[in-house]
C-alpha cells in the first residue's frame, strides 16, 4: 500500500524519484567532473553541471507529483532570487537542494546529499534527505516521525553543555556573532563542520550529536533537515525564541536535543 502525505502526495513516489536521479544525474558524474562543469556562483559557492542537471529533473516531476504545487529549487533561486516569492504563496511548495555539500562533491569526497522538502502555507509537512553515496533515505512526515531506511530516528538525550558535541558554522552571518561563538567553543565537548547540512542533519536525527547551530537558513538547506531533527523528537528555534520560517533565510538558528537544553547551549555559546 502507497504511504500517502495528506491524501495526496505518494511518499515512496517522492523517495523513488529522488533515488532514480541522483543515480542518473548525479551518481555517474562523481569523481568524474571536468574543469569546465564546475563554477563558482559567488565566492566559495560552487555550482556543477550535476546540480544543474539534478534540479531540471526533479522540479517539473514533484510539480507533476503534486498538482497546483511550485517549485523552489537552489540553482533556480541563484538565478532569479525572486523565485523565494513563492514560499509566501498559497500553493504547495517544493523546495530542492539537487547535491547539497556541492564542494565535497566537486572534491571526490563522498560528503554529499539530495534535499527536498514539501511546504504548505508556511509549514513544512515532509522531507527527504537523500544519501546517495551511502544509499541512506530519511523521511520525516509532519506528525508521523522520522525514520532512516525505514528505521526510526530519535535524537541524541539531554546534557549540559560542556559534554554536548555538535555542529558550528563561522564562515557565514555577522562577524561579531561568530566571533563570540568562536570564543566560547572551550565550553562545549567538540565541534565540526561537514560542509553538508544533509550529513549533519543525519548526525543530529540519529542522535550521534547534540546541536547545530547555523547563520543562514535557506529553505532547500534547512526545511527537509529542521523537520527531521523535529519529528526525531528535538528542539529547534532562532536565537530570539521564535520558531523556524522557511521563508526566513537570515539570522542564526540553534537546534538542541529538547527546550531545556538548548536554553542552556544558547546561555553558554553567545555569552558576551
Amino acid at each position: 500500500m502507497p504511504r500517502t502525505l495528506l491524501m495526496s502526495v505518494n511518499i515512496d513516489a517522492v523517495s523513488r524519484l529522488i533515488r532514480d536521479v541522483a543515480a542518473t544525474e548525479i551518481m555517474p558524474r562523481f569523481d568524474r567532473l571536468a574543469a569546465g562543469e564546475i563554477e563558482e556562483k559567488g565566492p566559495g559557492d560552487l555550482v556543477t553541471v550535476a546540480d544543474r542537471a539534478a534540479e531540471l529533473r526533479l522540479g517539473p516531476a514533484l510539480a507533476e507529483l503534486l498538482p497546483g504545487s511550485v517549485v523552489v529549487g537552489e540553482e533556480a533561486a541563484a538565478s532569479d532570487p525572486g523565485i523565494l516569492a513563492r514560499l509566501s504563496g498559497e500553493a504547495p511548495v517544493w523546495v530542492i537542494d539537487p547535491v547539497d555539500g556541492t564542494a565535497n562533491f566537486a572534491a571526490g569526497i563522498p560528503l554529499f546529499g539530495v534535499m527536498v522538502g514539501l511546504i504548505r502555507r508556511g509549514s513544512v509537512v515532509a522531507g527527504w534527505i537523500w544519501d546517495a553515496p551511502g544509499q541512506r533515505m530519511a523521511i520525516a512526515e509532519a506528525g508521523a516521525g522520522a525514520r532512516l531506511n525505514g528505521r526510526r530516528l530519535e535524537v541524541a538525550p539531554a546534557r549540559e553543555p560542556e559534554r554536548m558535541s555538535g555542529i558550528l558554522t563561522f564562515r557565514t552571518g555577522e562577524r561579531t556573532l561568530a566571533e563570540t561563538v568562536a570564543r566560547n567553543t572551550p565550553k562545549v565537548a567538540s565541534h565540526l563542520s561537514l560542509r553538508c547540512v544533509a550529513h549533519e542533519y543525519l548526525l543530529l536525527a540519529e542522535g550521534r550529536i547534540h546541536f547545530a547551530h547555523y547563520n543562514r537558513t535557506f529553505p532547500w538547506d534547512h526545511a527537509p533537515g529542521w523537520l527531521l531533527h523535529k519529528e526525531a523528537g528535538g528542539f529547534g528555534r532562532r536565537l530570539d525564541g521564535s520558531p523556524y520560517d522557511p521563508a526566513v533565510i537570515h539570522g542564526p538558528i540553534l537546534f538542541a536535543p529538547d527546550p531545556e537544553s538548548w536554553q542552556r547551549l544558547k546561555a553558554t555559546l553567545f555569552a558576551t
